[in-house]
């Protein structure tokens, strides 16, 4: 066999390979570690993190503003949800240190909403359909998942009925990993996503009264695997993705879809093979894009590749989609920006704010 000159092997080597795209870097003004993220608008966007952390730009990330909500310097807020410039902030913990607080005013004065009196109780993540509808979701109490919903912006944030809530398994628990364990969608719908004993999503078209529960195939057995994320693209076509947290680098069952809704779960064809924190649809065409501790990948063809994105090691991610554009945050301050639109991997030639 002829022998192969170095450059042409480099050639080959390099179109083998997914290319490799780039998020632009943005200065948040902060080390804290990230995990909560909303794109509201393609210049208005929120963050939040550990030690009462929380972020906003105005201006696509050409400036960041980061602040500590007052009292709150020792919680870890884990979600966040803005409409302009009024924000959710969910802390993530144990007993009391799971509280919601809003503000309407970029951070002005903020209002402590929820605290969570029960110790057995752990807030994971929120959504909301609607400025004034939202839902929060928790770790089982006493056999059941801990619900609390509102439809007057928060003003009041009710349990739901524990004869309503849905049941878990022993062993069955949520991860707060990037506020993206839970999923609306239109008026009454809502997802969440499970791990630990068991890998499941429950699903209620009537904004929590009344819920469903498919399994699916995503790894799980042990209190580090399931799944960590989920989204919809519409009412029938959604993602979710998960792994191992403490085997970043395992391969496996990590990536699933669904085409109805949430009822049947089945794996996708091809996946970057690790663990991801988070996933979200990227573009108007479908596009998907995934991050975790060792990888951020973007899929442009219905899964059946990827092109892997520089710098990888973000916790979250969340996007704009009708705009194109997305942002992702991870430790230390980790904050960055892509467009993702007709040109489907990250646009070339766009400016970085």
């Amino acid at each position: 066999m002829r022998r192969l000159s170095i450059s042409r092997l480099a050639l080959l080597l390099i179109l083998s390979v997914p290319a490799l795209a780039q998020w632009q870097p943005q200065e948040s003004h902060t080390q804290e570690s990230l995990r909560g993220l909303s794109v509201f608008h393609e210049r208005i966007v929120w963050a939040s993190g550990t030690h009462g952390t929380y972020l906003f730009t105005l201006d696509g990330g050409a400036t960041w503003v980061a602040a500590q909500v007052p009292g709150a310097e020792a919680l870890d807020f884990r979600d966040v949800e803005s409409f302009g410039l009024t924000a959710y902030l969910l802390a993530a913990g144990p007993g009391e240190q799971s509280r919601i607080y809003k503000t309407r005013d970029r951070g002005a004065h903020w209002e402590l909403q929820f605290t969570n009196h029960d110790p057995k109780g752990f807030l994971d993540c929120m959504a909301f359909w609607d400025e004034s509808h939202g839902i929060a979701v928790g770790d089982p109490v006493g056999g059941r998942f801990q619900l609390i919903r509102t439809a007057n912006g928060g003003k009041s944030w009710e349990p739901v009925d524990a004869r309503q809530a849905p049941a878990a398994l022993d062993g069955e628990a949520l991860f707060a990993a990037s506020g993206t364990c839970i999923a609306a969608h239109g008026r009454k719908n809502v997802w969440f996503v499970t791990g630990g004993a068991a890998a499941r999503v429950f699903r209620s078209s009537d904004r929590g009264k009344s819920w469903k529960v498919a399994a699916t195939p995503i790894v799980h057995g042990s209190p580090s695997s399931g799944i960590f994320s989920i989204a919809f693209r519409d009412a029938r076509r959604g993602v979710i993705a998960g792994g191992d947290y403490k085997n970043p680098e395992q391969g496996g069952a990590n990536l699933a879809v669904s085409d109805d809704g949430g009822k049947t779960w089945k794996l996708a064809p091809v996946t970057p093979q690790k663990y991801f924190s988070a996933v979200a649809y990227v573009s108007e065409g479908g596009g998907l894009a995934v991050v975790g501790s060792s990888v951020a990948a973007f899929s442009e063809d219905n899964l059946k590749s990827w092109k892997f994105l520089l710098p990888a090691g973000f916790n979250s991610i969340s996007s704009r989609r009708s705009q194109g554009v997305s942002w992702a945050v991870g430790p230390n301050g980790a904050i960055a920006k892509a467009h993702f639109g007709s040109c489907g991997t990250p646009c070339e030639g766009r400016s970085p704010h």
